[in-house]
C-alpha cells in the first residue's frame, strides 16, 4: 500500500503506530480486511495533514481509527448480513496507554468468544467499551470521537461492560470442543434432527463466507436443516486447528482447499458455525496439506 513506500518521518512515525492501529480497528470491527482498510483510510488522512500540527499523533490517529470504524458499524446496522473474518488468526493484544481506570480486567488476549459479543453491542457502546476497556483511551477522548460527553461514554462502556460480562459463559475445552463438534456431525450424517436439536444452542448463527459474500442463518431449527452440508465436507475432510480449537477443512483433488468450518462451543452447545469457502480467505489460513 502507498504508505509502505513513501518517504520520511511522517510515515516513519505512521508506521511506528500502524500496528496499534490495526488492533484498534480488529477489536472494533472483527475483520482483519475491514481494519487493513481503516488503517489505510487513517494513513490517507494524515497525508493530508500538517504533520507538525499534530501534537499527540498517537492520540490523533485513535481518534481518526476510531470514526472511521464507527462510521463503518453503523453502516453495518443498514446491512446486517455483513460480518467478519473471525475465521483468521487473532492479533495479540497491544494495549496503550494508562491502565483503565474502572478496574476492569478482561483477558489479555481477544479471541473469538468476545468478538461475538462484541457483535452484539451498539456502534457507541462498542467503541466504548473497546477504546477504553481494551486499549485505555481516557473517555474525554473517546466523548469527542462519540460527539458526547466524558461522562457519557463512561456510561456507554459500563452499559457495554455489563453485557460483556452478562454473556460471558465458560468456553469448552479442546476434547470437550470436538465431542460436541463429533456430536453435530453424527447427527447431520445420520439426519437425526433431533439430536442436532440437542447439540445446537436455540440461538446459534451459521456464518458462509463466500466470494459473492457473507450468508448468515440463524436459529437452531434453520441451522438444522442445512446440517447436511457440513456433514458432507467432514466426510471428504479433517480436523485442523482453528484459533487453537478443531475445526473441520475440507480439500479438493489437487490439494487445495475447499472450506473449512470452525465453531464456538458454550455450555456444551454449539454456538456459532463459520464456514469459509471464499479462496482468498482460506489461502490466508496456513492450512496443512492433507492427510
Amino acid at each position: 500500500m502507498s504508505d509502505s513506500s513513501a518517504a520520511g518521518p511522517v510515515a516513519e512515525a505512521f508506521q511506528g503506530h500502524r500496528e496499534r492501529l490495526h488492533a484498534v480497528a480488529y477489536r472494533m470491527l472483527g475483520s482483519h480486511a475491514d481494519a487493513e482498510d481503516v488503517v489505510q483510510e487513517a494513513w490517507l488522512r494524515l497525508s493530508r495533514q500538517d504533520a507538525a500540527a499534530i501534537g499527540n499523533l498517537a492520540g490523533w490517529l485513535t481518534t481518526v481509527v476510531g470514526r472511521i470504524s464507527l462510521d463503518v458499524l453503523r453502516s453495518r446496522q443498514a446491512r446486517p448480513e455483513a460480518s467478519y473474518d473471525d475465521r483468521l488468526p487473532e492479533l495479540e493484544g497491544t494495549a496503550g496507554g494508562a491502565a483503565p481506570e474502572d478496574d476492569v480486567a478482561l483477558a489479555d488476549s481477544v479471541g473469538l468468544a468476545l468478538l461475538v459479543v462484541l457483535e452484539t453491542l451498539g456502534p457507541s457502546e462498542r467503541l466504548a467499551f473497546v477504546l477504553h476497556d481494551l486499549f485505555g483511551v481516557p473517555f474525554d477522548e473517546i466523548g469527542r470521537i462519540l460527539g458526547r460527553s466524558a461522562d457519557a461514554a463512561k456510561m456507554l462502556a459500563s452499559r457495554a461492560r455489563r453485557k460483556v460480562r452478562a454473556s460471558e459463559r465458560p468456553a469448552a475445552s479442546g476434547r470437550e470442543h470436538r465431542e460436541v463438534v463429533q456430536a453435530f456431525l453424527t447427527a447431520a450424517r445420520l439426519g437425526d434432527f433431533e439430536g442436532l436439536l440437542r447439540v445446537l444452542d436455540p440461538d446459534v448463527r451459521l456464518t458462509v463466507d463466500t466470494p459473492g459474500g457473507v450468508v448468515v442463518t440463524l436459529g437452531a431449527t434453520e441451522v438444522a436443516s442445512n446440517a447436511r452440508t457440513a456433514a458432507g465436507a467432514a466426510t471428504r475432510g479433517g480436523w485442523v486447528l482453528v484459533d487453537g480449537l478443531p475445526a473441520v477443512a475440507s480439500w479438493r483433488e489437487d490439494g487445495s482447499p475447499l472450506s473449512v468450518m470452525s465453531f464456538t462451543v458454550v455450555t456444551g452447545r454449539v454456538a456459532r458455525i463459520n464456514v469459509v469457502v471464499d479462496p482468498a480467505k482460506l489461502a490466508a489460513m496456513n492450512l496443512p496439506e492433507p492427510g
